[in-house]
Formats: structure tokens, C-alpha cells, sequence
């Protein structure tokens, strides 16, 4: 994603979780000295998670665990359906007031947000590397990135528009207005605990919208931090703190959300498989979902290529977050004539990459978010092997503290094995030979997702081709760089079994209004 640049420059160390302990390792992390910068947050042992003008909740008390040691952070006390009603209730009527307060004013809010997010961006950063497992580098990022769409935001509430078309009737005009939906539903996923949530909600506010969040269970604390942010702008300036709701919570509450005809718009983010389910939930009742659901991501390298962009790029994309982005490299087609040298290439880079604690400066590769992480992690390998491949780099999980597994690469593996065809959200690349350009890009497209997709090539006709008609079926479409990351600007989202929902930049704003012709 974006902003990793900029966060080299800003980093907050953290102790290692190594270091000798001062109290039992059954303590919360919080109630720690050297984990005293969560208080900053406003956080504290018990925190609660519902947030609709007020904090409460009433429901279980959920503690959240950090990947890199297993050890307890804090909790959060979740919401019942009870807080889901009433927080709908409040969302709704405070709809009332922020669709009445023009656009470039709401602009004005979401402006003071993303300010409120730079003044926290590292102490927010570091939480998100403790409580998700991302490298601090990436965490501050993602911090930045709400920061980024925010002031996107601000630009976009002046130049929301609808045109005025000719008329066939005589003295008659013809024109579009765009008005808010009205409550949208934002469920977001573990991985990006906080720029998914700043993409749906930064736009979705400026159109008007009031917004109701559910984040991933297990970063309940980032949910609570980000909230704390933006309640205290909207009471600040005197606005509904519903305006921006929080219900923390588990299935009960998403399927609640799926279900409810007073949810306008319902934005998930997660697996396939569930965002399934939830579309056919929402669709039951005639509603509209914005799906961004799962990628199986394809670098295809042709002989021509600069190998010197190849190698980096395609270790960030297949290494970068524990691979655990959506846009993470899965599969990596290599011309036959270069296969051998790149995959030799790209072992020794692997063997370089250091591992360990996310918020020490020198890490570059962290751990996966939970054990059941691990567990698909290692399933996955001995499926890969079962299947025909050999592992030539990792494949192991790291003795040590923590939700570690070394980073891997599969070779040997036919391009339609079953397990090539399967989105595991791990660290692992598999690397396929190929011949010729038509049948590489068919492989790129066989897939069931359709989220992101790269060549590496100085064919400038073959570059053309992969951006037509025959070429990527991908939502985004990239040419010597990574499939990983993105730029606000853009629409973000993908095709097929990706959900084909749009985030961010672009004209994605239309899917958080309706359209009065």
C-alpha cells in the first residue's frame, strides 16, 4: 500500500517482546511499562466497543492476542444485538443532521479527521504492528493511507457533480442529482485494520452518509483507537458521534448488518466464501453491497525483462505483509528460458530478508496474524507437495515466540494444480514455467478471483496487449511493478470472485450515492 516510503523516515521502536518480562506472562501487554504508549490511545485493559454518541457495549469480552509472542494485549467488550439496534437507530437519526450540512463542509470534517490521524500517525502505527503483526513500517502506511484519502476526500466534496443532458421536450431540462444512500455498513478485515475502513468511510461521509463499523475481531483495539480519533473531532465540532458508529462484534453483528434493509449500502471486505454469503444475504433483500473479496495474484515474466526490477518486486509482493494483502504475488510464470536463473536469484533474496519482531527497524518480514494462520500455512505446503511441487525455499514454521513461518517457493507445479488454484493467505509463491505469451495470459485469467495482475517486459505491443481486451481480466493491471499495493487515486477492487466492488479514488464515489435522474 501506500506511504511505506515516507514511514522509513518516522520509525517508533518498540521493546522485543524477547526482552525479560515484568510481570507474568498472563499480565496484559498494556498493564506493562514498556507497552505504556497504548494509554495514548485511550485504551486501557477493558476497553468498550460499541460507539454510538457513547461508549458501551454489552455483549462478550474479547481479549486480542499479539501475533508476534501470543501474548494478551487487552480487551474489548463487544456488542450485543441489543447495541446494534440502538446504535442503528442513532446512526439514522444522525443522518438527519449530516445530510443537511453541505458537502464542502462535510469536506471540512473529514479534513480535521485526517489531521487528527497525523498527530497519532506512530503511536496508531505502532498498535497496528502489536495487534495485527505487520512490519511498524507498514503499519504507520496504512495510517498514512487514511490520511491520503482523507484529504482525496476533502477535494472530492467540491466537485461531486451531475450533468445536465439535453432535453427532447421543448423548454424542459434534463438532469442528474446525486444524493447519499444514507446508513452504509462497513465490515473490514484483519489485514488492514485501518486504511479500509479510512477508504469506505472518508468518501462515504463526504456524500453525505452516516457510517456503521465493524473491524475483524481480533484488532478490536485498532477499531477502538481509530474511533476515539474521530469522535473527538465530531464532538468537537459540536456533530452526532453516530455519525460515525461503532459496533465491535462477531458473526452475529455481520449477519445482522447483511440482513437489515435500514443498512443502504453494506461494504465487506474479507474472504470469498463469506463475502458470498453476505452478498446473497444483502441481495435478498434487494440491497447493495460493495464486495472486495480475495486475489490469487499473477506476475508473468517474459524473457526481455530487467531482472533487476524482477527480483525486488516480486520478493515485496510475494514477501511483503507476511503475505497477507489481497494484492499478495501468489503465482509467479516465469519464460522457461529465464526460469531457472530467476528462481536461483530469487531464493538467495529470500535468504536475506530479515525476520523478527515488526516493530524492530531492521524487520522486514513478520509474523502471520493468528495460529490458524500457521496451520493453513503448513497445510498448504504439503498440499503443494502432494500435488507434484518441490519446495526450494522455506516452507518451514521458525522455532521461536510467536506466529512465524519462513517464507516459501514452490516449484514444479502444473499452472492448473489445485492448490495454485487456491488463495492461501501465507507467504508462499509458487513458480510456473511457461512458452508463449497466449497461453500465459489464459493462465493469468483461469483463476476464480480477479483482483491484480502484473507483466515484467520491454514489449511495448505485448504491453498493450495485456492491457486490452485479451489481456489481464484483473481489476488492476500493472506493467513492471508489483501486484501489491495501490494508489488512492485509482478505483481499487476486482473482478470475478474478488466481488467486483470499487474503493477509494476514480468515480468509486457513485457507489455511495444514488443517482435521480
Amino acid at each position: 500500500m501506500l506511504g511505506l516510503s515516507r514511514a522509513f523516515g518516522a520509525l517508533l521502536l518498540l521493546p522485543r517482546a524477547g526482552s525479560p518480562p515484568s510481570a507474568a506472562m498472563s499480565t496484559l501487554l498494556i498493564s506493562q511499562e514498556r507497552y505504556a504508549w497504548l494509554r495514548e490511545l485511550g485504551l486501557q485493559e477493558e476497553n468498550p466497543g460499541v460507539y454510538n454518541g457513547r461508549w458501551g457495549g454489552r455483549g462478550q469480552v474479547v481479549t486480542t492476542y499479539c501475533p508476534a509472542n501470543n501474548e494478551p494485549i487487552a480487551s474489548v467488550r463487544q456488542g450485543n444485538l441489543e447495541d446494534y439496534e440502538e446504535t442503528v437507530k442513532k446512526a439514522k437519526e444522525a443522518w438527519k443532521v449530516w445530510a443537511d450540512i453541505p458537502a464542502p463542509k462535510r469536506g471540512e470534517i473529514v479534513r480535521q479527521i485526517g489531521d487528527a490521524l497525523r498527530q497519532k500517525i506512530k503511536v496508531l502505527g505502532s498498535l497496528v504492528s502489536l495487534e495485527m503483526g505487520k512490519i511498524f513500517v507498514e503499519g504507520v502506511g496504512e495510517v498514512q493511507e487514511y490520511v491520503d484519502v482523507c484529504d482525496y476526500a476533502v477535494g472530492l466534496s467540491r466537485m461531486i457533480s451531475g450533468p445536465i443532458l439535453p432535453s427532447e421536450r421543448p423548454g424542459h431540462a434534463l438532469i442528474e442529482q446525486w444524493n447519499p444512500v444514507g446508513l452504509v455498513g462497513i465490515i473490514t478485515a484483519f489485514n488492514f485494520p485501518v486504511a479500509v475502513y479510512g477508504w469506505n468511510s472518508a468518501i462515504a461521509m463526504i456524500c453525505g452518509n452516516t457510517c456503521l463499523w465493524k473491524g475483524a475481531p481480533t484488532t478490536s483495539l485498532v477499531s477502538v483507537a481509530v474511533t476515539k480519533i474521530i469522535s473527538k473531532v465530531l464532538e468537537d465540532n459540536k456533530l452526532p458521534g453516530a455519525i460515525c458508529s461503532l459496533v465491535c462484534g462477531g458473526a452475529d453483528i455481520g449477519t445482522a448488518m447483511a440482513r437489515d434493509e435500514r443498512m443502504d449500502l453494506l461494504s465487506f471486505t474479507g474472504s470469498t466464501n463469506v463475502g458470498k454469503q453476505v452478498a446473497l444475504m444483502v441481495q435478498e433483500r434487494f440491497g447493495r453491497s460493495l464486495l472486495e473479496l480475495g486475489g490469487n495474484n499473477a506476475i508473468i515474466v517474459f524473457e526481455d525483462a530487467d531482472l533487476n526490477l524482477v527480483i525486488p518486486s516480486a520478493l515485496f509482493a510475494a514477501v511483503g505483509t507476511a503475505g497477507q494483502r489481497c494484492t499478495t504475488a501468489r503465482r509467479l510464470f516465469l519464460h522457461e528460458s529465464i526460469h531457472d536463473e530467476v528462481v536461483t536469484k530469487l531464493a538467495k533474496a529470500y535468504a536475506q530478508v530479515r525476520i523478527g519482531d515488526p516493530w524492530d527497524s531492521d524487520t522486514l518480514y513478520g509474523p502471520l496474524h493468528t495460529k490458524e494462520a500457521v496451520k493453513m500455512f503448513l497445510d498448504a505446503v504439503e498440499q503443494a507437495k502432494k500435488q507434484g511441487g518441490s519446495v526450494v525455499y522455506g516452507g518451514k514454521v521458525i522455532n521461536r515466540p510467536g506466529n512465524f513461518v519462513e517464507p516459501s517457493i514452490v516449484t514444479g507445479l502444473p499452472h492448473n494444480a489445485p492448490i495454485v488454484h487456491t488463495e492461501t493467505f501465507a507467504p508462499i509463491l509458487y513458480v510456473l514455467k511457461f512458452k508463449e505469451e497466449e497461453e500465459v495470459f489464459t493462465w493469468n485469467n483461469e483463476v476464480k478471483q480477479g483482483l491484480s495482475s502484473s507483466i515484467f517486459t520491454k514489449d511495448l505491443g505485448r504491453i498493450f496487449r495485456w492491457l486490452g481486451p485479451k489481456g489481464s481480466d484483473c481489476g488492476i493491471v500493472n506493467v513492471n511493478i508489483p501486484t501489491s499495493g495501490a494508489e488512492i487515486g485509482g478505483a481499487f477492487g476486482g473482478e470475478k470472485h474478488t466481488g467486483g466492488g470499487r474503493e477509494s479514488g476514480s468515480d468509486s464515489w457513485k457507489l455511495y450515492m444514488r443517482r435521480s435522474t
